[in-house]
């Protein structure tokens, strides 16, 4: 970091106490394993905090290029990844989705049963679209919300578990015996949908999906590190996964050195498979806010950008008007979801610093994310807890690192 905060309008001190609270209310106390905070402002990091371990039980400090597991942050990636090749006129938003998966043709809406007496369905009011899959509006569902009878079905099936089973191939043919939640377009329920996104990519660009990020995404954007397995000679810089303990401690639930993570899956989840490094994410964000490219290279156009963090709720409402399974510890009221993002549509709804138009997401190891073009403001956190609903740390990482702009 050859820029000074003070330089880019952003005050040291200030973002100096993010590592003092971090340290403080989460690491020091055994809450979290280890941290890292990276800011970025107009074009330049200028805060990077590293804080504990990334592996406990070892004693592995935490590292400016350790390398997590960022599941859900994978879902930008997918969603950019499509939205090439809508760019490239081979699919549309508003194509049905059984045009490309015709097994899905005749999907019902959840009518009543179980999977182990059989389902009752009815008809959709619409079919799926593949701006259903994009914004979470397509009536699929993740098993560990604990809800429904589809949830259960799911779960049965070990569809959309973080340890996950079979292939695309084969999570795409049991998903067409399974019924839809809802009507597609009815309801918001985040869900398995854009590991169907990256079946989609994979299908429609004609090569391995995991083969298209590294050709498309990674490798132009020297994101080194980012893949869907930890490879040989980055073990020692990959960290242990924990969970919380009832005394407010943590276990560990994923040794590094054991991990599925180590070999390539069988599996390829579009949405929550990669692993990468804060400096890797971050590149990929800068390329975001500065329009779609980064390096010299164009992922995608700004408009498209433009159309992709824009609020595409049916009727523009918030998340919290559609939804049916808000489960993070952050609050969503004031916030709408995008093709791949949320998106903050209200700052004064949420209750905590922002921008209208900024974006964001998080996954499941409570790492997290956000993109702010009206401040040129990036943020990325690493940390590995699950679930992130644990504690509130997104929620006060914003407003510690809003607290120190100045200009």
């Amino acid at each position: 970091m050859s820029v000074a905060p003070r330089s880019v309008g952003l005050n040291p001190e200030r973002l100096a106490r993010v590592d003092e609270f971090l340290e403080r209310k989460y690491v020091g106390a055994g809450r979290l394993p280890g941290t890292l905070t990276m800011v970025a402002r107009r074009g330049e990091v200028v805060h990077l905090g590293v804080r504990g371990h990334a592996d406990v039980e070892r004693g592995v400090p935490v590292a400016e290029d350790t390398i997590w597991r960022i599941y859900s942050m994978t879902k930008p990636v997918t969603s950019v990844a499509f939205m090439m090749l809508v760019e490239e006129g081979l699919v549309a938003l508003d194509d049905p989705v059984h045009r490309y998966i015709p097994e899905w043709r005749n999907l019902g809406v959840y009518a009543g049963g179980t999977h182990r007496q059989g389902f009752q369905t009815r008809r959709t009011d619409q079919p799926m679209r593949m701006v259903d899959l994009l914004r979470h509006t397509a009536g699929l569902t993740y098993g560990f919300q604990l809800r429904t009878n589809v949830d259960a079905a799911y779960r049965a099936h070990r569809i959309g578990e973080i340890e996950k089973s079979g292939d695309l191939g084969s999570f795409i043919e049991t998903l067409s015996k399974l019924p839809l939640e809802f009507s597609p377009g009815e309801k918001w329920n985040y869900s398995v949908a854009t590991d169907v996104v990256g079946y989609l990519v994979e299908k429609i660009a004609g090569e391995p999906f995991e083969a298209f990020l590294k050709r498309r995404i990674f490798d132009p954007l020297g994101m080194d590190d980012t893949g869907f397995h930890v490879r040989d000679g980055q073990v020692h810089r990959f960290a242990s996964c924990y969970q919380p303990t009832r005394d407010g401690g943590i276990e560990l639930i994923d040794d590094a050195r054991k991990s599925s993570f180590l070999a390539p899956p069988a599996f390829v989840s579009g949405g929550g498979g990669l692993v990468s490094t804060a400096g890797d994410y971050m590149k990929f964000a800068q390329a975001l806010l500065d329009g779609g490219t980064g390096r010299g290279h164009r992922l995608v156009g700004r408009k498209t950008l433009d159309l992709m963090t824009s609020n595409h709720l049916p009727g523009g409402v918030d998340l919290p008007a559609l939804s049916v399974s808000l489960f993070s510890e952050a609050a969503y009221a004031g916030v709408g979801f995008g093709l791949g993002f949320a998106t903050t549509m209200d700052p004064a709804q949420t209750l905590i610093p922002g921008s209208v138009g900024d974006y964001f997401w998080g996954g499941a190891a409570s790492t997290f994310f956000w993109v702010d073009p009206a401040e040129e403001l990036i943020a990325v956190f690493m940390t590995q807890l699950i679930p992130s609903s644990t504690y509130p740390v997104r929620r006060e990482l914003r407003t510690m690192v809003y607290a120190a702009v100045e200009a």
